[in-house]
C-alpha cells in the first residue's frame, strides 16, 4: 500500500463481499466510493448506479471523480443470480445475468481504463466465483458469466501492462452472506462437505485478497486468478 490515499471504487459495495472490500480500503486510509442500487451506504460515500446502464455508469463516474478524483483502484464486484435449470431457464434469466455480472462489469472497466491509462498506474479486480471452474446445476447463466471475467481479465492484463495497470480476478467460493443465508440447510451441508476447510469464508477474508492485489506489494502480479475458496476448486 502507497503511502498516499488513493481513489477506490467498489461496485455493488453497499452489502455482502463488496461492502467488506469497501470497509477494508476505508479501513486502511483510502477514498472509497461505493455503488448501490438501494441507498446510501453508512459511513461510505454512495453513488447510485445501475451496471447495466451505460448512462448511469457515466454518471457515477462523473460523480466520483468530481468528488474524489479519478478512480485508481476499481473491484468490480457488482453481480446478481437467477438460478434455474437449463431446461427451464428463460433465454431473459441468462441474458440479464450476462448483463450484470459480464457486461456491467466490461462497462465500468471501460469507463476507469481511460484514466488508468493516461496516469500510467491503476488496478483493477475483479469478483468471480469458484463456480467459474467448477460448475454448479442451476447456474449455467453465473457460471458462464463468472467464467467471463477469467478471459476478460487475462485479455486486459496482456493489453494494459505496458501502461502499469493490473488486472487480476477474485474467486470467492462459499462465503458467509445474506445469499448463502438463504440456502436451505441440506444444501448448505452439502457443500461445506465438499470444502476441506470446513467452513465458510468470512467476507473479511475474501476483501484482505482483494487489498492484496491493490497493493504495491502485488505490482508485479497480472492476469492471476486468487482462489479464496477453502480448497473448493482445488484442481480447476
Amino acid at each position: 500500500m502507497g503511502a498516499d490515499p488513493r481513489v477506490v471504487l467498489v461496485t455493488g459495495g453497499n452489502r455482502g463481499i463488496g461492502l467488506a472490500i469497501a470497509r477494508a480500503f476505508a479501513d486502511a486510509g483510502d477514498k472509497v466510493a461505493v455503488t448501490s442500487r438501494s441507498g446510501e451506504v453508512d459511513g461510505l460515500y454512495t453513488v447510485a448506479c445501475d451496471v447495466t446502464d451505460q448512462g448511469a455508469v457515466e454518471a457515477a463516474f462523473g460523480q466520483v471523480e468530481a468528488d474524489l478524483g479519478p478512480v485508481e483502484v476499481l473491484v468490480a464486484n457488482a453481480g446478481i443470480t437467477a438460478d434455474q435449470l437449463l431446461l427451464s431457464m428463460k433465454e431473459e434469466a441468462f441474458v440479464r445475468v450476462l448483463d450484470t455480472n459480464l457486461v456491467g462489469t466490461y462497462r465500468v472497466v471501460r469507463r476507469a481504463t481511460s484514466k488508468m491509462v493516461r496516469a500510467r498506474k491503476g488496478r483493477i479486480v475483479l469478483i468471480s466465483s469458484v463456480v467459474a471452474a467448477t460448475g454448479s446445476p442451476g447456474q449455467s447463466n453465473y457460471a458462464a458469466s463468472k467464467a467471463g471475467l477469467v478471459g476478460f481479465a487475462r485479455s486486459l492484463a496482456r493489453e494494459l501492462g505496458g501502461r502499469n495497470v493490473t488486472v487480476n480476478v477474485v474467486s470467492p467460493g462459499f462465503v458467509a452472506t445474506d445469499m448463502t443465508a438463504r440456502l436451505p440447510e441440506a444444501r448448505r451441508s452439502e457443500i461445506l462437505s465438499s470444502v476441506p476447510l470446513g467452513r465458510m469464508a468470512d467476507p473479511g477474508e475474501v476483501a484482505a485478497a482483494v487489498r492484496w492485489l491493490a497493493s504495491d506489494e502485488a505490482a508485479y502480479v497480472t492476469g492471476a486468478v486468487l482462489p479464496v475458496d477453502g480448497g473448493l476448486g482445488m484442481g480447476h
